[in-house]
């Protein structure tokens, strides 16, 4: 899979892979090839990605979804998935974005906890990329603290009346559903609510320096009126939203890993044929050095993620390491990325390269689903039995 044949051969990854999940990422690889990485510089430049388009590929190739059982979903292993995450986000984290959101987050409310009846409506058209989905959680003054929403589902009659607004959605402007998590006057609780409801408005967020080939948005709601049934009826309180977030902080963890490695086979390419001083930039102390401390933290990384990966599939994994896996990845893949522009010194600020590409999109992947440093104290309450959150 990996495609600089040295690393591949050094970090053995493979090895430690069933045929099946080998199988499985050399598909998601080559579908990025071939349909993706032609196109990610200007979608980068223009800040602008055909989602819809995409999305029907992604459900063609059957990832959307694919760690959930049933309607239409491939029912994959957690470990397969966060393989398919690791090679899409080697293309770009905007576009593994638009995966997660669409199969960790949204499907993933509907799935575990929605009624049968708005499973059959959304989950198999989601599946197939037929339909697009959005996570309204985060709002302007309340991310890492959602427990504050200020978004607020009132009952009138029947019906319930939701006001509120919330921010950095991604695919919120190209969404066919929204899950919306408010406040109620029994605890917070998700609605599945159809995008062209009235009173429901998607805003697209501009000038962004990160993950410009993802549709981010700010969402509000005003007066929005959903029927009754609208509600997810199998959660009340926090648990809904935190098993959604992590389950998308599992994909970070092996996707974040695939921005690294990409970023690692483009210096080792470059230091290859670039010449300095009548020998190739490869043949230096101080580049091999570099070279030699990033492989060793992407193996480490990978070999976490492989790790935590079977700790899910076997059903003993905790919250507290997925927080591990996430901190990790993200801290390691984006120092990565930023040695491996020194190698490709001027070269590595342009669009011709992808690394000054994925370190901008890893900014943001270091602060959603959690930044680092709630992870840091998710571990450390973990180890000492003590929340230092407030």
């Amino acid at each position: 899979m990996t495609a600089h044949p040295a690393l591949d051969k050094l970090t053995a990854f493979d090895s430690l892979l069933s045929e099946e999940e080998c199988d499985l990422a050399t598909t998601v690889r080559s579908f990025a090839d071939d349909k993706l990485r032609p196109y990610l510089a200007d979608w980068f430049e223009a800040g602008e990605i055909p989602a819809r388009e995409i999305a029907q590929q992604l459900g063609a190739l059957g990832v959307l979804g694919m760690h959930l059982d049933g309607y239409e979903c491939a029912g994959a292993s957690a470990t397969m998935y966060g393989l398919a995450c690791q090679e899409l986000e080697a293309a770009d984290s905007g576009l593994r974005s638009l995966m997660s959101v669409q199969g960790s987050l949204a499907m993933t409310a509907i799935h575990h906890f929605g009624s049968e009846e708005q499973k059959q409506e959304w989950l198999p058209r989601m599946a197939a990329g037929e339909a697009l989905g959005c996570f309204g959680l985060t709002e302007p003054d309340f991310g890492s603290d959602p427990a504050g929403m200020r978004t607020r589902a009132k009952r009138d009659g029947d019906d319930w009346v939701i006001n509120g607004s919330k921010m950095w959605i991604t695919n919120g402007t190209v969404a066919d559903v929204a899950v919306v998590w408010a406040q109620t006057d029994d605890k917070i609780r998700g609605f599945v609510v159809p995008t062209d409801t009235k009173g429901f408005t998607a805003t697209e967020v501009k000038h962004k320096l990160s993950l410009r080939a993802s549709k981010t948005a700010g969402l509000s709601f005003e007066d929005m009126r959903l029927p009754g049934d609208a509600v997810l009826p199998e959660v009340a309180g926090l648990r809904g939203p935190l098993t959604c977030l992590s389950e998308a902080r599992f994909g970070i963890i092996f996707g974040a890993m695939g921005a690294a490695r990409d970023c690692l086979e483009t210096a080792l390419e470059y230091a290859d044929s670039r010449v300095i001083y009548d020998k190739p930039l490869a043949g230096y102390q101080l580049t091999q050095a570099k070279l030699a401390d990033m492989t060793l933290e992407l193996m480490k990384g990978q070999l976490l993620a492989l790790h935590i990966g079977r700790l899910k599939d076997a059903g003993t994994l905790q919250p507290a390491q997925v927080s591990v896996g996430k901190l990790n990845s993200c801290r390691e893949a984006i120092k990565i990325a930023r040695e491996c522009r020194t190698i490709l010194a001027a070269n590595g600020i342009t669009l011709d390269y992808p690394v000054m590409r994925h370190a901008n999109n890893l900014e943001s992947v270091m602060t959603y689903e959690g930044t680092s440093e709630v992870h840091q104290l998710i571990v450390g309450q973990a180890l000492t039995g003590e929340g230092a959150f407030r």
